[in-house]
């Protein structure tokens, strides 16, 4: 399928002193888009167990431009890749106010069983889902065999 693709609307919270969206405050706004891929988007094609468990064991941010409030929102496009047996990386591309690259960021994913209190394997579901936001087919093919 491709990228997923959001906006996310900037609030005036998510401004720093210097007059432009806070370095953490980028890293919520990623949570938002991931939630959207990850828990709505899953749970509107039956997936909703997703949102059951599912946690972040890296995250990696590269801040190219700044981003301000009056920008208004910002667009996050999302693929994932690296999909295993038990985690999956998460890559994002951020743009705002007409600037293609603002930030680039990744997650480590990791799916969770919040009763046993460890991670678990994902299910055939979950992978099969999550491989439609995978942008190159081969490297798709070669991780399902992997």
């Amino acid at each position: 399928m491709g990228a997923y693709v959001t906006e996310v609307p900037l609030r005036w919270s998510d401004m720093d002193a210097f007059g432009h969206v806070n370095h953490a405050r980028t890293v919520t706004l990623l949570e938002e888009a991931r939630a959207g891929l990850l828990f709505n988007e899953a749970e509107r094609r039956g997936h909703a167990d997703m949102a059951e468990g599912m946690v972040v064991a890296r995250l990696s941010v590269d801040y190219r431009s700044p981003v301000e409030y009056h920008m208004g929102a910002v667009q996050v496009r999302m693929s994932v890749r690296e999909l295993r047996t038990a985690s999956f990386v998460v890559d994002y591309a951020v743009a705002a106010g007409g600037d293609d690259s603002v930030a680039t960021a990744e997650t480590l994913m990791v799916p969770y069983d919040l009763r046993a209190g460890r991670p678990r394997r994902l299910t055939e579901g979950e992978r099969s889902f999550l491989a439609e936001w995978v942008l190159d087919p081969l490297v798709n093919e070669e991780q399902r065999i992997a």
